[in-house]
């Protein structure tokens, strides 16, 4: 049992240095049934998997009353979108989302700008449209997803938000 600094220790013992144990327990191997063996699995619906990816839902409440929706849009489609693209570019950095990852979803599609071009709106409420019921939409979600350009998730925000709203089309992979 340890002993408070001021408890005054016999000067003939001498301090006790480490031992190993007697036995060493063998190596952790991967055999129960859910246990994965080899990488993250790869392939449709199956997401991007990354830590604490639940703290986006923090992220987007915060960020709720700055996002701006016209007509016929819905606030929590939006956020949905956003916040599976937000946790994409942070499984591709191998880390939790951060404000930046929602933020530059958010901003490539528009959501910050309170007059969005009319072309992107439309695309937005087509492609956004009842996203917030993951269950009976997870397809869509997926699409918004997997739609987003590789390119613009390793942009930084500043980068989105230079771009953004004159080549909006390219933040999103869209032709022209």
């Amino acid at each position: 049992m340890a002993a408070p600094r001021f408890a005054p220790g016999s000067p003939i013992n001498s301090a006790r240095g480490y031992e190993s144990p007697d036995h060493v327990p063998d190596g952790w191997e991967a055999d129960r049934p859910g246990d994965l063996t080899g990488r993250q699995p790869v392939g449709p619906r199956l997401g991007f998997q990354g830590p604490d990816q639940g703290y986006a839902l923090a992220l987007a409440a915060r960020l709720r009353p700055e996002v701006r929706i016209g007509p016929r849009e819905d606030v929590d489609d939006a956020l949905a979108g956003c916040t599976a693209i937000a946790l994409r570019r942070a499984s591709v950095y191998g880390r939790a989302p951060v404000t930046p990852d929602l933020r530059i979803a958010l901003t490539a599609w528009g959501y910050f700008d309170p007059d969005p071009p009319a072309e992107l709106v439309e695309l937005r409420r087509a492609r956004f449209e009842g996203v917030a019921h993951a269950a009976h939409s997870y397809g869509e979600l997926r699409a918004i997803v997997d739609g987003f350009p590789a390119e613009t998730l390793r942009q930084t925000l500043d980068q989105v938000r230079a771009a953004y709203p004159a080549s909006w089309r390219s933040l999103l992979g869209v032709a022209d």
